[in-house]
Parts: structure tokens; sequence; C-alpha cells
């Protein structure tokens, strides 16, 4: 089982969003998925309410929860957990980012957006894990999300390759408890969140697999002595 965590301080930046849209994008390829909504405003509970569908599942959490809830998630055969954090929530936030196999950290690419990441990667960093700055809502036109990359890659920063922009698809579909790609499949949105995807899972894989040969090798040390 694979566990990503989006995070944000900062209210607004497109954290329940982005959770829903990864779910979908996760069942529509065969993967048991869940979302531990972490949120008090429950925004992800509210949108699986909406749905007619009965996957992907959301669960409402408390951070205290989250790892007697992933041993249950794994008990139950799944492939992928998602944690919707809360933002202004450092405990919550720093469980989540514990959890995690990867975080993400999504970004407007707004003054006061950049400049508010930092705690955020404070706490991945704290908690040990990789994180990566996803743009978010980046105007279609225009060089902003250019931009802002090359201010958060000149401070050292790690982003996503991949970028989402701001198109009303995102938010009309989740209205009533849908994901973009499912209301419109060929969709700029769709074709944006299946690069995405296919992006995270490429790198959590990766982690899962440094982890693995890292317990692997410990545990030849340990028989060689």
């Amino acid at each position: 089982m694979k566990t990503i965590a989006i995070i944000s301080q900062k209210g607004g930046a497109g954290k329940t969003t982005l959770a829903i849209h990864l779910a979908v994008a996760a069942e529509q390829r065969g993967m048991n998925t869940a979302i531990f909504d972490l949120d008090p405003q429950a925004s992800a509970a509210s949108w699986s309410d909406k749905r007619e569908k009965p996957s992907p599942a959301v669960v409402s959490a408390q951070a205290a929860r989250l790892p007697s809830l992933l041993k249950q998630a794994e008990a139950q055969s799944a492939d992928l957990v998602i944690i919707d954090s809360a933002p202004n929530a450092d405990a919550a936030s720093l469980a989540a980012a514990r959890a995690a196999d990867l975080i993400i950290i999504p970004c407007r690419p707004a003054a006061f957006d950049l400049n508010a990441i930092g705690t955020t990667l404070s706490l991945a960093l704290v908690a040990g894990k990789p994180a990566y700055v996803l743009l978010n809502a980046v105007p279609p036109q225009g060089k902003v999300g250019e931009e802002a990359r090359n201010v958060l890659v000149a401070g050292g920063i790690v982003v996503a390759e991949p970028v989402l922009h701001h198109l009303v698809a995102f938010s009309h579909a989740v209205n009533d408890g849908r994901s973009a790609q499912e209301l419109d499949h060929k969709s700029k949105a769709a074709a944006e969140i299946n690069t995405l995807f296919a992006w995270i899972i490429k790198h959590t894989n990766k982690q899962t697999g440094l982890r693995a040969n890292t317990k692997t090798n410990k545990q030849i040390n340990q028989q060689a002595k």
C-alpha cells in the first residue's frame, strides 16, 4: 500500500480538489483507494456524500488515529491512501507527513502563496519524507507559472514537473460529486490529472523501492553479524 499526503499550511491551495482527482484517477486504474480527510471542514467527505459511486472511499479522520486507520486500510487490501490534511494545523500536517511515502504541496503561483510554503516544507523536513511543490491553478495564458517555478527552484525548492492550470472543469465537476475526468475524459483537465497521477506514482514507487532495499540491506547486515 502506498500513502500520499497532500499538505499546505495555507488555505485555498486546492488540497481537497487535488486529493479527489488523484483518488478518482487511481480508481479508474483499478487501484483500491481511500481518502483520509483530516480537515474539520470535511470537504472531501461532503463531495463523497454527493457522489453516486461508492468509491473512492472517503474517511473523516483525526490525526491521532492515522496509524490505526492506515493499518486497517492495508488489512482491507487498499492500494493507495491519500491524506487530505487541514490548513493551519501543524500537528495534523506533521502526522500526515510522517505517515506518507510522498508529500505533495499544492501552491498557487501568487506571491502570498509562494511565501507561505516555508512552514509546510519545514514540516516535510522534520518528517524526513520527500516533498514536492505542485504549482496549482496556474493561469493558462502568460508566464506566471514559469516565473513561479523559477523563483522556487532558485530558492532550492524541489518542484514537480507537471502543472495544474486554472480550469473550470476542476471546480465544476466536484459540485455534484464527480471529477474532471468523469465530466469529460477528453478534457484538458483530465489530461493534466492523468499526467500528474502517472508522475506521482512513478516517484512513489521509487521511494517505496528505496525503503524496501534499505530494509533488506539492514536485515542482511544483521544476519551477517
